[in-house]
Formats: C-alpha cells, sequence, structure tokens
C-alpha cells in the first residue's frame, strides 16, 4: 500500500473493525476488560485507511441473546461515539465471524481484488479471533491489531478467573504465524 494510492483503489488490505458497540462499555454484563488504550488504537487506523482511501468495513454484532445490551433496537447496539463516519461496508452478524454476517464480506472483499485484511475491535479472543481465523482459511493475508482489540475477564471451566490481559496473549499465541501475524498499531502505521 502506498500514501498515493487513489481513493477508488481496489485490491491490497481492508480494515475490518468488529463490534465496537456502545453495549460492551455496560461493566455490570461484561466486567473488567483489558486495553484502555483500544478504541484510541482504533480512531488512529481508521483515520490512516481514511487517509489514503483504502477500505473500511465496519461489523455490528445484533446479539440475539435477550439479556445482552447488543440486541438491535437497544442503545448498546449502536457503534461507540469513537467510532465515525460511513465504512464503505457494514456488515451486521448475529454470530462470531464477520465472514457469516451480511451482506457477505468475502464476496465484498472478493469483487474489490482485496488480499488481506487487518483486523481491530471486540472481543480479542471471539468475534476478533474467530474472523482472523476464518479469513485466513478464506485465503486472506491477516493482521491481527493485537492493542486494537480488548476482552474480558472469563471464568474457566475449573471456576478460575482467567484475566482479559492474559485470554489477550493466549489469542495472540494462537493465532501468530498460524493464522495471522499479530502487529501493534504503532508498528503498522509507521
Amino acid at each position: 500500500m502506498t500514501a498515493d494510492m487513489p481513493s477508488d483503489w481496489s485490491g491490497g488490505t481492508a480494515l475490518v473493525v468488529v463490534d465496537v458497540q456502545k453495549g460492551l462499555d455496560d461493566t455490570s454484563y461484561w466486567g473488567h476488560r483489558n486495553n484502555p488504550d483500544c478504541e484510541t488504537n482504533i480512531v488512529a487506523l481508521i483515520a490512516e485507511w481514511r487517509d489514503h482511501g483504502w477500505p473500511i468495513v465496519f461489523v455490528r454484532h445484533n446479539s440475539t441473546n435477550p439479556l445482552s445490551p447488543l440486541r438491535p433496537g437497544q442503545a448498546g447496539n449502536e457503534f461507540k461515539d469513537e467510532i465515525t463516519g460511513e465504512p464503505d461496508l457494514l456488515v451486521t452478524k448475529s454470530v462470531h465471524s464477520a465472514f457469516e454476517g451480511d451482506p457477505s464480506l468475502h464476496e465484498w472483499l472478493q469483487s474489490r481484488g482485496v488480499t488481506g485484511i487487518d483486523v481491530c475491535g471486540i472481543q480479542t479472543n471471539f468475534c476478533c479471533e474467530t474472523t482472523a481465523r476464518q479469513g485466513s482459511d478464506l485465503g486472506y493475508d491477516v493482521l491481527f491489531v493485537l492493542d486494537a482489540t480488548y476482552t474480558f475477564d472469563r471464568p474457566a471451566l475449573d471456576g478460575i478467573m482467567m484475566r482479559a490481559r492474559d485470554l489477550a496473549r493466549v489469542t495472540a499465541t494462537n493465532l501468530n504465524e498460524e493464522f495471522a501475524t499479530v502487529v501493534n498499531t504503532r508498528d503498522l502505521l509507521a
């Protein structure tokens, strides 16, 4: 990708911004999160992509769980205030992978000759990881922008609480060099 790439550019890498929704700020529902810099890093990524006219995809999770703050029609379903402007594509989904949403992310990327995706958003070890894995299996070059994701503490099967930062480290370990290249925002933007 080069800085002089035209705004109607076809090919290269799309930024896939996964589930950055207001309902994920509900700590009474989700609990403690890691990475307080996530949203700042996502804003920087979106700005860079817009500056160059590169493709941006926003993904919205429409939860089917009647207790979830991410249900359609709830304030929590809306994107966080930091997620501004119009994407090139808006995908809605009710499952983990952005590739299983509507409209078809895969078909959209293919029709534009896009060969790679840079994944950021929420949650590191759920929808972001699943999107990265499926993207890899579909043949895309995947960059996983770890410091532009976050997740929440979660109890393990034995009842011991797994810290969000440890879950993120495990996701990075599982993905790197197998399904994706794990990067950070500063290095990606450099």
